[in-house]
C-alpha cells in the first residue's frame, strides 16, 4: 500500500485541513504519515506579515522537507500561499471550496457595524480588511491581532478588541460559527485570491503515480479553475499577504467571472476590474485583471503601499 507522508503546520485549524486531506487519502487506498511543525509566520507574532515579509512566511520550513524527502506533499490554506512558487515548487491539488465571505465574531450580539454613533474596534491581521473596512466603515478602530484563531479569540475575550474579522472557512472548521454576528458581502469585501480553499504543495520530483494518486483523491476541478485564474492575478500584481490586493473567481457552467482589485492603505482608493469568459481561458484572464489594475493607478499605488510599509 502506497504511504503519503504529509508536512503540515500545527495549529488547530492547519491540523484540521490536514487530517481533511488524509482522510481523502485513506478513502482513496492510501496510507498516510503527518509530521508537524511552527513556520516562522507561527512563532514571529509580535510583527505585522508586511514587516516579517510576506514571501513563504508560512511555507519555506516545509518546502525544505518537501525539498529534502522528508515529506511527499505540504497543506496549507490557499490564501496564504505566495503567487510564485520556489523553483522545484508545485500545487498540486486544490480542495472543493467553503464559503469565501470573511465575517465579523464576537461575543456582543448587539454589536452594529453600520452605526456610526458607537466606538467599535476589530482585530484583524489582514491589510486587504483594515483598507476595506476603511474604505467603508471608516469609522470602525481596526487593531493588528496575529495567532491563531483561538489566541485571538482569548485576546477578544480579554478585552483586546470589540470584534474578529475572519474568513468563513476557519470559523465554521474550527466551531466558532455561532459567534458569527456580521457577514460581510463578497461583492464588495471581495476576499484575498484563494480563501477557503485548502491547497496541495509537492516537490516537482514527486513521482508521476503519487501526483495523480493525489490529485483523484483531493483535486476539485472547479476550484482549480478558480484559483488559477486568481493567482494568475496576484502573479501579476506581484503580490502576496502583504499588500491589499483582492481576488474571487467564480464559474456558472463554462463560463468564468474574476474579480480583482487593489486597496490604498487608507482604503480611500480601490481599483477593481471584473471580467468574463471561457473557463479554458483562466489564466489569461487572470493576468488581464492584473494588467487592468496595474495600467490604472494600481503601479502608482504600490509604490506608495510598500513605502508606507518601509
Amino acid at each position: 500500500m502506497t504511504t503519503i507522508r504529509i508536512g503540515t503546520r500545527k495549529s488547530k485549524l492547519a491540523m484540521w485541513q490536514t487530517e481533511t486531506v488524509a482522510s481523502a487519502l485513506q478513502k482513496n487506498g492510501m496510507q498516510t504519515e503527518i509530521t508537524s511543525m511552527e513556520t516562522k509566520g507561527d512563532k514571529i507574532l509580535d510583527t505585522t506579515i508586511a514587516k516579517i515579509g510576506s514571501k513563504g512566511v508560512f511555507t519555506e520550513e516545509l518546502e525544505e522537507q518537501l525539498a529534502n524527502g522528508v515529506t511527499d506533499i505540504a497543506v496549507h490554506s490557499a490564501k496564504d500561499m505566495q503567487s510564485s512558487l520556489p523553483h522545484g515548487f508545485e500545487l498540486i491539488a486544490f480542495s472543493a471550496r467553503e464559503k469565501v465571505n470573511d465575517v465579523l465574531v464576537s461575543e456582543r450580539f448587539d454589536l452594529d457595524i453600520s452605526d456610526s454613533s458607537k466606538k467599535i474596534t476589530i482585530g484583524t491581521s489582514s491589510v486587504r480588511r483594515v483598507a476595506l473596512l476603511r474604505h467603508f466603515f471608516p469609522h470602525v478602530q481596526t487593531v493588528d491581532m496575529r495567532g491563531n484563531l483561538q489566541t485571538r479569540v482569548a485576546k477578544m475575550r480579554k478585552g483586546d478588541c470589540d470584534a474578529l474579522m475572519l474568513a468563513f472557512a476557519g470559523v465554521k472548521r474550527m466551531g466558532y460559527d455561532n459567534m458569527i454576528i456580521h457577514t460581510f458581502p463578497e461583492s464588495t469585501f471581495v476576499p484575498p485570491v484563494g480563501q477557503g480553499c485548502i491547497a496541495v504543495e509537492a516537490a516537482t520530483g514527486l513521482s508521476f503515480e503519487k501526483r495523480q494518486m493525489i490529485r483523484r483523491s483531493i483535486n476539485d476541478p472547479d476550484s482549480e479553475i478558480c484559483l488559477l485564474a486568481e493567482r494568475a492575478f496576484l502573479r501579476t500584481m506581484e503580490g502576496g499577504c502583504s499588500i491589499p490586493a483582492f481576488g474571487l473567481a467564480t464559474i456558472t457552467g463554462d463560463e468564468l467571472t474574476l474579480t480583482g482589485g487593489l486597496a490604498s492603505l487608507d482604503g480611500q482608493q480601490l481599483i477593481t476590474h471584473t471580467v468574463r469568459g471561457p473557463r479554458e481561458q483562466a489564466i489569461t484572464m487572470g493576468e488581464a485583471v492584473g494588467e487592468y489594475v496595474l495600467e490604472n493607478g494600481g503601479k502608482e499605488l504600490l509604490i506608495d503601499i510598500r513605502a508606507e510599509q518601509g
